[in-house]
């Protein structure tokens, strides 16, 4: 076991010899540590409470970090191009499970914000969920308490929505899923 050289180019093989949590999205690694705040921790917590009851009886399935999202150009998931680790993402297609994570696109993907991983999930993240079809992404801002909500349309991201604290978060894609903005901040 080793750690990558984050400035080299590196392949799926080199991903399955790292210690500790790492993701890889075109050829770059990205380091998962440190370990979430409090407050990023509580809001997965009450999304992933949300999303699980919305889902109790429903054909769909929330995972929650760490679980990997493996995509690939091809559909061979024994190596895969790119490995994430999103905060929580839904998928509404049992065939894609599989024991070492999620095979394809999701239909959700949330990413709650971090000092450490701001820059990264507004652009290489949202790049590459945009190119491999997730259909709705939302970025949950903790410091700004928004959440923005993106959506396909003709192969590209549109922003739907910026909710602010007073608002309830509504999913574009998945019809009645509805998640209060002030939930996700009362441990403040």
């Amino acid at each position: 076991m080793s750690n990558p050289d984050e400035k080299n180019f590196h392949t799926y093989q080199d991903w399955l010899t790292w210690e500790g949590s790492w993701e890889l999205i075109n050829g770059k690694a990205y380091n998962m540590s440190p370990a979430p705040t409090s407050l990023h921790q509580f809001i997965v917590g009450e999304l992933h409470f949300a999303l699980r009851t919305f889902f109790q009886n429903r054909s769909c399935y929330v995972f929650v970090a760490p679980f990997d999202v493996l995509l690939s150009e091809s559909e061979e998931y024994e190596s895969p191009d790119h490995v994430t680790q999103p905060d929580l993402f839904v998928v509404c297609s049992k065939g894609q499970i599989a024991k070492n994570g999620c095979h394809g696109a999701p239909t959700l993907i949330i990413e709650v914000l971090s000092p450490s991983t701001a820059l990264k999930d507004f652009n290489e993240k949202f790049n590459l969920y945009q190119k491999y079809k997730v259909q709705e992404y939302w970025i949950v801002d903790p410091g700004n308490r928004t959440a923005h909500v993106y959506s396909l349309q003709d192969g590209s991201y549109q922003a739907r929505h910026l909710y602010t604290e007073q608002e309830a978060i509504q999913s574009i894609v998945i019809k009645d899923l509805q998640v209060p903005m002030s939930r996700l901040f009362s441990l403040e």
